[in-house]
């Protein structure tokens, strides 16, 4: 099962390199003032920059940025959140990634966490393993609180959850 799971991982990675060169697509993120919340717009690039041209917002937010892989995306989100511990919530909002759902598979690896093989549990994604080790999988199911907003791009409702916490 393992080699099967390599061989799939190299056949991604390449395929993605290649996606990345014929198709490159903005991969943003900001950086806010704030310290206790980070937003995640799934794939929504408008909303992304709605956000990062609200200055309300950025003043209360560390960071916003989008999440468009189910693997490497949510291994970068788990990095981020064990670099900065005073992150406490994650507003996951915008559409979700079609083909991807890396919104659903974030909420299962939250709710279920991960098998023996670092598949997120319950995920319906086409490929949701991740590479972070398991004491930085447990911290991020363990310390960060998200906030489900999955479809939400209204920026003033986005406003008065960030401005609530």
């Amino acid at each position: 099962m393992i080699d099967r799971i390599n061989f799939k991982s190299k056949i991604d990675n390449i395929l993605g390199f290649c996606c990345y060169r014929l198709l490159p697509i903005e991969q943003d993120y900001y950086i806010g003032k704030g310290r206790k919340l980070a937003i995640c717009t799934l794939s929504s690039l408008d909303l992304l920059k709605k956000i990062k041209n609200n200055n309300e917002i950025m003043e209360k937010i560390s960071i916003v940025g989008r999440l468009l892989s189910e693997n490497k995306g949510i291994d970068e989100i788990i990095k981020f959140t064990t670099n900065n511990n005073s992150l406490k919530y994650l507003l996951l909002c915008g559409e979700e990634v079609k083909g991807h759902l890396s919104g659903q598979t974030l909420i299962a690896l939250k709710k279920y966490g991960i098998d023996q093989n670092k598949k997120v549990i319950n995920a319906v994604a086409p490929y949701p393993f991740l590479a972070s080790s398991n004491d930085e999988i447990e911290y991020f199911r363990h310390h960060i609180n998200i906030i489900y907003r999955i479809g939400l791009k209204d920026i003033d409702k986005i406003k008065e959850i960030v401005c609530g916490i």
